[in-house]
């Protein structure tokens, strides 16, 4: 595990700015964001919210349909809406997509939905678990690997920046990561109390 502390001048705003004691999951897709998230809410006996499927709910479509209506563009319109509807809320545990950081204003939106934790893995372990998926409208390409590839590089700076912690999932089982971020919140949420 790696502390979030990137340069914090690149944060727009940070942890203790947040309006909610939420935990913000964030990172590439197939590093796990849905099933470390279901575990985390348990653990905290927080309610669990994924993005995705909330954009699905208020599209009334599939997210592969999304993106051929409306492009990434429109999606990712979706998503920032989806986020601002979720401020106010809180014990809750929010899965969001892979490319949610891509959008400035959701950077913002997602540290003050919470604690924003960022989970990584190897671009091999990625590709593993993803390649089967025929759902990532994204990897729709003729070399997906390099589109994978490619994805990274460019969002790497900004789950960064959105993070404030960081977990990189490649050596351990959703158990231990699980423990981790609800042993981090707890921390976090019993701090911003104090203030």
């Amino acid at each position: 595990m790696n502390s979030g502390n990137h340069d914090d001048s690149q944060k727009s705003v940070d942890a203790s700015c947040a309006d909610g004691f939420n935990v913000v999951l964030v990172g590439f897709m197939g590093v796990g964001k849905t099933a470390i998230g279901e575990r985390v809410a348990a653990g905290l006996g927080f309610r669990f919210a994924d993005t995705d499927k909330l954009i699905e709910t208020a599209a009334g479509k599939p997210i592969p349909e999304i993106f051929l209506e409306r492009g990434e563009a429109g999606f990712r319109a979706l998503e920032t809406s989806v986020l601002k509807q979720l401020l106010g809320e809180e014990h809750l545990v929010i899965s969001t997509g892979g490319g949610v950081v891509t959008v400035p204003e959701n950077i913002r939106l997602l540290h003050r939905l919470g604690y924003v934790v960022l989970l990584t893995t190897t671009e091999d372990v990625i590709f593993r678990r993803i390649s089967a998926n025929q759902n990532r409208p994204l990897l729709q390409t003729p070399n997906p690997r390099k589109t994978v590839r490619e994805l990274l590089a460019a969002r790497a700076h900004l789950y960064k920046q959105a993070a404030d912690l960081e977990i990189d999932t490649t050596e351990l089982n959703e158990a231990e990561i699980a423990f981790g971020i609800c042993e981090s919140a707890r921390v976090q949420f019993r701090n911003d109390s104090r203030k």
